[in-house]
């Protein structure tokens, strides 16, 4: 089952999501086989990351809630919210031609 993950970052918090921004990455690369996409949204000016939007394939609820305690970034304290919906994908847009 696919999971959204939607995070808003703590006011002020740049300094902290930089701090453990790598040790993030890392995590997602570890756990690669079940993102299904993950980034950062962003400010109106495009010039600052202020939360996290991230698709999960995830058994059950349990099981999405066991990968994302590891998440560096939930460690951290980074989020001032975290919502999390079962989701479904429509349509997903073909890779670009390289």
């Amino acid at each position: 089952m696919l999971f959204a993950v939607i995070c808003t970052d703590k006011p002020g918090a740049c300094a902290l999501r930089q701090e453990s921004r790598s040790a993030h990455l890392a995590w997602l690369d570890r756990i690669a086989d079940r993102v299904e996409f993950a980034g950062p949204f962003l400010s109106d000016d495009g010039q600052s990351m202020t939360g996290s939007l991230l698709i999960f394939e995830a058994a059950d609820r349990a099981d999405l809630d066991a990968l994302i305690a590891d998440d560096p970034f939930h460690a951290a304290g980074l989020f001032a919210t975290v919502e999390i919906r079962p989701w479904r994908c429509t349509v997903k847009r073909a890779p670009a031609a390289s």
